[in-house]
């Protein structure tokens, strides 16, 4: 018996696709695609929004020593995650694709490199940052869980008649 849905396509394909609309729905908040496809995206992208929820606050305040380029020892108060959050970036970067950010019209090409420096996997950073506290709050005060993804439908598409719909984030 099959988990999920064939979509017509080779396990590898499958995989890459689903990988592929899961990442463009967290990264842009919508997508628009067939009413199957949505719904297997919709499975999988609740999960990594449960996942950022639940780890989002999850950090550990340390200090570290170092030596600057004098000899002389500094300590500096760091903030690292928890071995859980850890273990649940790790999750969403071995399944998202990265999406590069990208640069803005009035923005120099040394001003692109500093602000994007630091931030290796955009959209798991917006996953953390962004999208878990935001729901984390919401689950808060509607005192509920769970849906965090919504499906508009839009009717058939002319070629072959399959049913299209807008999927995104509520």
């Amino acid at each position: 018996m099959a988990s999920q849905r064939k979509l017509g396509r080779t396990a590898d394909q499958r995989k890459a696709l689903l990988r592929n609309q899961v990442t463009n729905l967290i990264w842009y908040g919508r997508i628009e695609t067939t009413e199957a496809k949505a719904k297997e995206v919709r499975r999988i992208a609740d999960r990594m929004i449960t996942l950022a929820i639940k780890e989002c606050d999850n950090t550990v305040a340390t200090t570290k020593e170092t030596h600057n380029d004098k000899g002389q020892s500094m300590t500096i108060d760091v903030v690292n995650d928890a071995p859980s959050k850890l273990h649940a970036r790790r999750l969403m970067m071995a399944y998202l694709y990265d999406v590069q950010e990208q640069k803005n019209s009035d923005e120099t090409k040394k001003e692109y490199k500093e602000r994007t420096k630091d931030n290796k996997h955009p959209v798991v950073e917006k996953l953390f940052r962004e999208i878990g506290p935001k729901y984390k709050a919401r689950n808060a005060e509607k005192n509920c869980n769970g849906g965090y993804t919504r499906i508009y439908k839009l009717g058939p598409r002319r070629g072959d008649a399959a049913e299209m719909v807008v999927l995104e984030l509520v």
